[in-house]
């Protein structure tokens, strides 16, 4: 038997992506499977964005190694673009592009974390931050969001977690999984807390651009310079400009942070894909039309699924604000429907009923369910009619 490392002895395969290939294996053996699991736009990227990355292949500029921080053009692109959207200024240097805004976590707690740091992270959280903490020999210490606050954290809370070993905080707004969307106030609590204890500000700004309802999100890095020094931006071009397989995201932030962050790229990834740096650059540089279309589009499927689900037995949800996904309390539906937890649930509907929903365990809530509506109507609405029928069939065994 080969030896394991201690690192992976402390971290879980993601809940997303196993349920995923849990899905694709079903699907691939004949099962009829509506999955409601990956956070995956179903729109493709526009025509533009892949036209500039076959250009760069055909004229050779895409074919060998670029820098390891990515191509010029492209990172000043993405300091153009926070001047234009954020009222930020940051110097291309301060950028570095990566393999997926994923990448960017990983590598940023790599350079940032100790054995023994502390990183303060609002539950629920996406699935990886706790398990990207660890793997950088760091400690994720959960502060429970209370659903019937919005799934919004406050500086009390915040306070009475944190110690002299608390490096970090982790905001992700709009938030991945429950849509919740910070106001402009909340955020400059927050920030000013952080700098007021010489903290880190790690804000996950992915779903930013996705926000519904006249909600609108607001990078916490605008807010003062104070809180800009201790903020790194993460961000991408995964879902507003659905790409999630080109693999590009990025980081902005202090300098020295991003030497390092460099320095380490350059040891493990090299550099991103070429071509994808390209057609990213055409997507961050064009009219953003087709980020606001996808955007309305979403805002209908929320408007139009929400309240099905809202009516399904035993689900209690709350309204999200952004993002793409709809985050349920099923305790209720798992009791009334005979299994012993919600994740048992979610097998159920994916066994049972051909949904396919990701539990909320992974993301720091149990009694949950994450549901992404990035399908179409009528999709949506054969998915929850099944989650209905299981329902009431098992209710009534």
């Amino acid at each position: 038997m080969f030896h394991i490392s201690k690192r992976m002895s402390v971290i879980e395969e993601s809940p997303t992506l196993a349920t995923a290939a849990k899905v694709k294996e079903m699907k691939e053996k004949g099962k009829d499977i509506i999955s409601l699991t990956v956070g995956e736009p179903d729109l493709n990227p526009p025509q533009e964005v892949k036209d500039a990355a076959i250009a760069a292949i055909l004229d050779n500029r895409a074919n060998h190694y670029t820098p390891t921080a990515g191509i010029l053009p492209l990172r000043q692109a993405i300091v153009d673009y926070h001047h234009r959207y954020d009222g930020l200024d940051y110097q291309a240097s301060q950028v570095i592009v990566t393999e997926g805004a994923k990448n960017a976590l990983y590598t940023l707690f790599q350079v940032i974390l100790d054995e023994g740091d502390e990183v303060l992270i609002p539950s629920p959280y996406w699935v990886s931050y706790t398990e990207q903490v660890k793997l950088a020999e760091g400690v994720p210490i959960i502060v429970t969001a209370k659903a019937d606050n919005g799934f919004k954290v406050s500086v009390q809370e915040l306070e009475e977690k944190r110690s002299a070993r608390t490096k970090a905080i982790i905001l992700n707004s709009p938030n991945n999984p429950t849509g919740t969307v910070y106001s402009k106030e909340e955020l400059k609590e927050l920030g000013n807390w952080a700098v007021k204890h010489d903290m880190i500000i790690v804000a996950d700004e992915i779903y930013y651009r996705l926000c519904y309802n006249g909600n609108e999100a607001v990078s916490i890095a605008s807010l003062s310079d104070e809180i800009k020094k201790q903020t790194f931006l993460i961000n991408g071009v995964s879902k507003s400009y659905a790409m999630t397989g080109w693999r590009i995201g990025y980081t902005i932030g202090d300098q020295a942070i991003i030497n390092k962050m460099v320095e380490l790229s350059s040891h493990s990834t090299s550099n991103p894909a070429g071509p994808s740096q390209y057609g990213a650059l055409a997507a961050i540089s064009s009219s953003q039309d087709f980020v606001e279309e996808m955007r309305t589009i979403f805002e209908g499927r929320l408007n139009y699924v929400y309240p099905l689900i809202e009516k399904l037995p035993g689900f209690k949800v709350t309204k999200p604000q952004g993002a793409f996904y709809v985050f349920a309390d099923c305790s209720e539906a798992a009791k009334m429907t005979g299994y012993q937890s919600v994740s048992d649930f979610a097998l159920g509907l994916i066994e049972e009923a051909g949904v396919a929903v990701v539990a909320g365990e992974g993301f720091g809530a149990p009694n949950f369910i994450r549901i992404s509506y990035t399908l179409e109507e009528s999709v949506l609405l054969e998915a929850v009619n099944r989650m209905k029928q299981f329902i009431e069939m098992k209710k009534n065994n």
